[in-house]
């Protein structure tokens, strides 16, 4: 999977807003969001209106509770109010089908947005979610390197938790081959709901008599269920435990220590460069012309795609000082009760 610097997002959002600025002026920008439960959705849309109504386009957005069936009624409900482009972020990869179908009845452009849809008429704009995987597996085994491990995944009708395990057994699955690595806990969570994580992780801990070194958990809000069930257990802080997304709760976890590592993907760069991409788009732009698009194969079908992939950052205790000085999050909210030793709180 071909990745992409900050520089060329940057490249990406500039070119595009110069090429589309004039050009999709009062184009209509529908956005149907799968819910606003996780902190990151939110970033993502205030950047993501910036983008639409600094081109000179209106933006009008749906939330679908996490239910795939309201989804389908949202988008068509945007296609109705009379929207030049979507941009959606699934629920269910499978349940979405009967939405894009409209769409391309329409001739209205669609973008998967962070979520893979599957469909060659859909354009696709991610985060490298292997990679991601990667870097949380990188991340745990550099603090323990063989063990008991935990992996707690995402919601399963969504293709990034199959993304995200891809990438964690590049790292650890020849550990686990040999031996040096035994998983002793699997599971999916459904939502990707940090109580259902909490869960789930209790459930792993009372199998294995909390025989558990080390847990990878697909997101940061799963990973704040997990240290929730590890604190009961006074295993909080002990236990190394990897998460994404850059909450701001994880990274002040972070600098306590109770979090290994989230890996950061600037919401703010992908909702911009949704925004500018739709108004390409819109304008009539082909899906394979968009600056910096690339031709993808990489999903359960192996549909080609046009496609565009960002790259996440790693935030530790030794580089939180990334996410302060870049404004995601400030001093005070990440460094209140930092351990020792944490670069850019102490």
């Amino acid at each position: 999977m071909r990745k992409f610097t900050t520089a060329i997002l940057a490249g990406v959002a500039m070119s595009a807003m110069l090429t589309t600025a004039a050009l999709a002026e009062g184009k209509v920008i529908g956005v149907s969001w799968s819910n606003f439960q996780e902190e990151r959705w939110k970033t993502d849309e205030a950047a993501m209106k910036g983008a639409i109504e600094a081109n000179g386009d209106k933006y009008i957005s749906a939330d679908a509770q996490a239910s795939a069936a309201k989804q389908l009624s949202d988008i068509e409900s945007l296609i109705t109010q009379g929207v030049d482009a979507l941009i959606i972020l699934s629920v269910d990869k499978d349940a979405i089908g009967p939405a894009i179908d409209k769409a391309a009845a329409e001739g209205i452009p669609v973008i998967g947005y962070d979520r893979l849809i599957e469909d060659n008429r859909a354009f696709y704009l991610t985060f490298d979610n292997k990679g991601v995987g990667r870097i949380i597996a990188q991340e745990v085994t550099k603090v323990v390197p063989e063990g008991n491990f935990a992996i707690i995944k995402g919601d399963k009708g969504d293709p990034n938790a199959l993304f995200l395990l891809e990438g964690m057994m590049e790292v650890i699955g020849a550990d686990v081959d040999a031996g040096k690595i035994k998983i002793v806990g699997e599971t999916f969570t459904d939502g990707w709901k940090p109580d259902n994580a909490q869960k789930n992780m209790e459930q792993i801990l009372t199998a294995n008599n909390n025989a558990v070194d080390a847990v990878l958990a697909e997101n940061d809000g799963m990973a704040g269920g997990v240290i929730a069930a590890l604190s009961a257990q006074g295993m909080a802080g002990t236990v190394p435990v990897g998460g994404q997304d850059g909450d701001l709760a994880a990274l002040n976890r972070v600098a306590r220590g109770t979090q290994t590592v989230s890996v950061w993907k600037d919401a703010r760069q992908l909702g911009a460069a949704a925004g500018d991409i739709a108004a390409a788009l819109a304008d009539g732009t082909m899906k394979a012309d968009v600056d910096g698009a690339v031709k993808w194969s990489g999903g359960e079908k192996g549909v080609e795609m046009d496609a565009i992939f960002l790259d996440p950052t790693p935030i530790t205790k030794d580089n939180i000082n990334v996410v302060i000085e870049a404004g995601h999050i400030s001093k005070e909210q990440a460094c209140e009760g930092a351990m020792d030793g944490v670069v850019g709180c102490n």
